[in-house]
């Protein structure tokens, strides 16, 4: 078994610059992630966008569905930036044939008290369980894309009402 997992960037890969008191997005940490746990799976990390969702277009959304659509594997993982991931998951469901699960972090995955281990196992879990489709794992949930919204006040993802 292996999953590709494509990597937008997002607060999962922040990394805090002291001199310029400001955070960037970095290098994938998904791959360090999943390497420090005895997975009996094969995986390789693609990193296609370094950017914050915030930033994202549809052509960055465009240029990602591309790098999934090509991938000959079905297994597919996204790390992505929390704000804009339900657009992307919206963009990604014209790929036909995969199972694509996108997940993030609140907060950076170097902070002790990120989400990001924790939402990578779920997502690492849910790509092999679910069916062909696109869904977002986040806040210990699966959503389905197109039924899901970020809860930006109380910093969890849920169902969106129709």
């Amino acid at each position: 078994m292996k999953i590709d997992i494509f990597c937008a960037g997002g607060t999962i890969d922040k990394i805090y610059f002291d001199a310029k008191s400001d955070y960037q997005v970095g290098e994938p940490k998904v791959g360090r992630i999943l390497e420090a746990y005895k997975l009996n799976i094969e995986f390789e990390v693609h990193s296609v966008l370094r950017k914050d969702s915030l930033e994202m277009t549809q052509e960055d959304r465009n240029t990602l569905k591309d790098a999934i659509s090509t991938c000959p594997n079905n297994l597919i993982l996204v790390t992505h930036g929390t704000d804009t991931m339900p657009e992307t998951a919206e963009t990604l469901k014209a790929i036909t044939g995969k199972t694509i699960v996108l997940f993030g972090a609140m907060e950076p995955a170097m902070y002790k008290t990120s989400d990001a281990e924790f939402n990578a196992g779920c997502a690492v879990g849910a790509v092999q369980s679910l069916p062909e489709g696109v869904y977002i794992s986040m806040s210990g949930r699966i959503f389905e894309a197109g039924k899901v919204k970020k809860n930006v006040a109380e910093g969890v993802f849920e169902i969106k009402e129709s």
